[in-house]
């Protein structure tokens, strides 16, 4: 028997709203029908949000959590990059992110890993070789080529690097894009190099027919560049990068060439809102609300191929109803036919999920983070982070600020903490340096959600507490943590990450609330002036984004592409 929905059908394509009915038939839209014009009492029907690009293994969630939360907000599909459980598992951890999404009624388009590892100057704990990228992108649950960070590897015409994008095109299936800052000739040739079928004129910025994406830019000037070059700009706004802002004038007159995404979602952020929440923010700063819905749930449709369907007769019945179009809060989002969310509440079930990991580290001793003045001269390179956005800058301190006898030691008065990264998958030693902006006064914060390799990493004002944060995590082989000293006495917390060390089996809301009293913890007694610094920290030993950043092997300038 069929399910029959009324209320203001929105096209968004031909930008026209009427009253009507959609029947449902299975898992397929069978009839629809207008019955009048527009009226504003009723719900408004969408096609569901698309989330253009993400990890899903940064919300801590597994993909039918993660789906159980996404659902209530309208989102009904993701194109998700499973690069981070690869670093991990390699290819067992790709398998396992495609049958745990199988779980439940929710569309994951995943892409085929292109930089596991990362890069070089650092130790992940699998790789995906040209020849598994083959298998993978020959499958037909594989859409597309994941972001190609390596782009020095593109411009340089590295032989694996072309070779995974000559496989993306032998099998017709788009290349993500990843060129933070990149600007120029040199934008134009990475952006020839990883398009399907891209032509750009060496003398014009005329836009081209390029399939390249990129989802990294971080001013207006370097997107609308990138745009006149053919390239398709995601915009981002996630736990820690923020570029909405910043970009979401680009809407204005580059619609068809406009995604959202979140990249990482954290799941407190998960649990307030997610796409729809970005559409709300269009709308109020004037953007047509069917150029923002274009790029909300059409455009990614259209680039990766989804078989999500535009709210057409016969296509998969995805649709998402809402009070209005300006806040965009969802009543009801249905799925391949099923109900999934009604008024705020999800009506997936999730099970817990199998445990999977690789996690070989012996617990350390407070010795062992020490730093030798020795190893300097006058000054010290200290990593600045910058609060929504995963670049960092490159600072130097004076050596007498750090210096105490034969130790150089954080410093709370000017804001400057140490930084460690430790090997998670073989004995090594630790690699320390320096970090500003996160304005811990005491205590230390710990992790092994660190991108791309996710070795631990942990940021504290003593070697003690430093020592103390990682091991809860070690014991724990995978987890956020944080560590304190006060009135003679150690105060510990942490949120354990079984699955790989990056993500939980358990459910969602109760994983929101445990992120969200560390937070709050890390913040209101440890005085972390960031908005997010658990999600900060994660991104401090990612290598492939400019400009400072500590692998286990050691403090890396991106601008030169070396250790220091």
């Amino acid at each position: 028997m069929g399910i029959t929905i009324t209320g203001n059908i929105v096209h968004i394509v031909a930008k026209h709203i009427a009253y009507g009915s959609i029947t449902i038939e299975g898992d397929s839209i069978q009839a629809i029908t207008i019955l009048g014009p527009e009226q504003p009492t009723e719900p408004y029907i969408l096609p569901g949000f698309i989330d253009s690009h993400i990890h899903i293994e940064s919300s801590m969630l597994t993909p039918s959590q993660f789906a159980r939360m996404a659902v209530v907000h309208g989102t009904v599909g993701t194109v998700s990059d499973p690069h981070e459980i690869a670093n991990v598992c390699g290819m067992q951890g790709v398998e396992y992110m495609i049958t745990d999404g199988a779980r439940v009624p929710f569309h994951f388009a995943y892409g085929a890993p292109s930089c596991v590892p990362a890069t070089t100057m650092e130790t992940a704990g699998a790789t995906i070789a040209v020849h598994d990228v083959d298998a993978l992108l020959q499958r037909s649950d594989i859409l597309y080529l994941s972001e190609m960070m390596n782009y020095p590897g593109v411009l340089h015409k590295d032989a694996d690097v072309m070779a995974k994008i000559e496989l993306a095109k032998k099998y017709n299936k788009p290349v993500d894009g990843h060129a933070p800052g990149l600007r120029g000739a040199q934008a134009k040739e990475y952006i020839q190099g990883i398009a399907l079928h891209a032509t750009i004129p060496n003398n014009t910025t005329q836009v081209t027919t390029g399939t390249a994406t990129d989802h990294e830019c971080y001013t207006y000037e370097e997107a609308l560049e990138k745009l006149q070059y053919g390239m398709k700009i995601l915009i981002r706004e996630g736990s820690a990068a923020k570029n909405f802002e910043a970009l979401y004038p680009l809407l204005h007159n580059w619609e068809d060439a406009i995604m959202l995404c979140s990249d990482d979602k954290h799941p407190d952020s998960l649990e307030l809102g997610h796409i729809n929440e970005l559409c709300a923010r269009a709308v109020a700063y004037g953007i047509c609300v069917y150029k923002v819905l274009k790029a909300a749930c059409i455009n990614p449709v259209l680039h990766y191929k989804l078989g999500v369907g535009m709210l057409r007769v016969g296509d998969s019945a995805n649709i998402v109803m809402v009070h209005n179009l300006t806040q965009f809060t969802v009543s009801h989002t249905y799925i391949k036919g099923i109900l999934v969310a009604k008024e705020g509440v999800s009506l997936i079930t999730a099970s817990p999920a199998t445990i999977i990991n690789n996690f070989e580290c012996v617990p350390q001793v407070a010795h062992n983070f020490e730093v030798q003045a020795t190893h300097y001269n006058h000054t010290i390179p200290v990593i600045a982070a910058l609060d929504g956005q995963l670049v960092t800058h490159k600072l130097y301190v004076e050596k007498t600020q750090l210096q105490n006898n034969d130790l150089l030691l954080a410093n709370t008065k000017i804001d400057v903490l140490k930084i460690v990264v430790i090997n998670r998958y073989t004995h090594a030693p630790i690699a320390k340096a320096f970090i500003k902006n996160f304005g811990l006064t005491k205590g230390a914060i710990a992790s092994t959600v660190a991108h791309d390799s996710h070795n631990i990493i942990a940021v504290g004002v003593t070697d003690d507490e430093l020592c103390t944060a990682v091991n809860i995590i070690i014991q724990a082989k995978g987890g956020l943590s944080y560590a304190y000293y006060n009135n003679d006495q150690y105060t510990t917390d942490i949120l354990p990450l079984p699955i790989a060390g990056i993500m939980t089996n358990a459910d969602g809301y109760q994983v929101s609330a445990q992120y969200t009293a560390l937070d709050y913890a890390v913040k209101g007694i440890l005085g972390s002036t960031l908005q997010s610094p658990y999600m900060t920290l994660s991104f401090m030993a990612l290598l492939v984004i400019p400009h400072l950043k500590l692998s286990d092997k050691g403090l890396f300038d991106a601008d030169t592409f070396s250790i220091m």
